[in-house]
């Protein structure tokens, strides 16, 4: 569902780009994750390393599972540096992209050049460490992005953004054509992606709901358990 909050939802930043046949026929979700170990240190006031460790990768199964199986979503590809993470990837039926050096946005450009070389004309950044995502409200995204698509006036580039719950934060990104933008996730990163749709051209869009929750902090845990997530933990992988 549309923000309420975000007056610049919905406008064509720049009505004098070319119009192209802009399209989300094939698009690829692109999961990264930092490594199982030593992830989520943040939740260590209430996990020790072998809880967040089950939990990392059990986040992880459940963002493939989702992504796989959301309407309009061609391929799964998980970015990371760990191999333990890209094994487990693996086993879960997804593609990995093995990041070589750099943080989060150098690794997600690693992994937009190979949704390219895939033949993905759009691409949607989904974080393992949303609780309560699933296969609905990726497709609610996509379903999203389709209708921005669908309005606007011959976009030459889309970019939709799902914001954490602060508002700040940026937890999942639709690009497309892949290349459309740069990556500015970080500090501030919603407000940084909207500038950077605003700079090229874009059609964009912000939505809100159940993908807002991530889990960085002991009061996002007691959030997602709120939300009827519990397990969370004490589960093992």
């Amino acid at each position: 569902m549309p923000r309420s909050t975000v007056p610049e939802r919905g406008l064509d930043y720049d009505r004098g780009v070319p119009p192209h046949a802009l399209t989300l026929d094939r698009l690829v979700a692109l999961v990264p994750v930092r490594g199982l170990e030593g992830g989520k240190a943040r939740l260590g006031e209430v996990l020790d390393a072998e809880e967040r460790r089950a939990l990392v990768a059990r986040l992880l199964a459940r963002t493939i599972e989702a992504a796989a199986a959301a309407p309009g979503v061609a391929g799964v590809a998980v970015v990371s540096p760990d191999p333990a993470v890209l094994e487990l990837a693996a086993g879960h039926g997804a593609d990995g992209v093995p990041q070589v050096g750099g943080g989060l946005n150098d690794g997600l450009a690693q992994g937009r050049a190979w949704a390219r070389a895939a033949g993905a004309d759009g691409i949607v950044v989904v974080p393992g460490d949303l609780p309560r995502v699933s296969a609905a409200e990726l497709a609610r995204v996509v379903e999203g992005a389709r209708a921005r698509l669908t309005a606007a006036r011959a976009p030459g580039a889309l970019v939709v953004v799902v914001p954490d719950r602060a508002g700040t934060g940026t937890n999942v990104l639709l690009v497309a054509p892949p290349d459309a933008i740069e990556f500015r996730f970080g500090e501030g990163s919603r407000a940084a992606h909207a500038a950077a749709a605003r700079a090229a051209g874009a059609a964009y869009l912000e939505l809100d709901g159940p993908l807002a929750l991530d889990l960085d902090t002991p009061d996002d845990l007691l959030a997602a358990e709120a939300a009827g997530l519990g397990g969370l933990r004490d589960e093992r992988s």
